[in-house]
């Protein structure tokens, strides 16, 4: 099992609200879940994933969570291939840049 050493990179994880707290107002399909929170910081002290971790923000704020992750990668992602907005960039780009005037 993975250990994070103090002042390792981290991510936790926390529920802020189970199901039976959240909002009566919101949508039936978000009231079913929980309200999760996912947290990157350094470790304040030793502990193995799954345990409970305190770490410190790159903003100072000390979060306390189970240790998810020990170096987290940073993956960016805009969604699914739409290809109408291909064509959409392709036209700009010629009515900006090609075309005949």
């Amino acid at each position: 099992m993975e250990i994070a050493k103090k002042g390792d990179w981290v991510q936790i994880h926390q529920i802020v609200l189970k199901p039976e707290e959240r909002a009566e107002h919101l949508p039936a399909d978000t009231k079913e879940v929980p309200l999760e929170l996912w947290v990157k910081g350094f470790a304040q002290h030793d502990a193995k994933i799954g345990e409970e971790i305190e770490i410190k923000t790159v903003t100072g704020r000390t979060v306390v969570g189970e240790l998810f992750a020990i170096n987290p990668r940073y993956v960016h992602d805009f969604g699914n291939y739409v290809p109408e907005l291909t064509k959409v960039d392709m036209q700009l780009k010629d009515e900006l840049f090609g075309g005949e005037n």
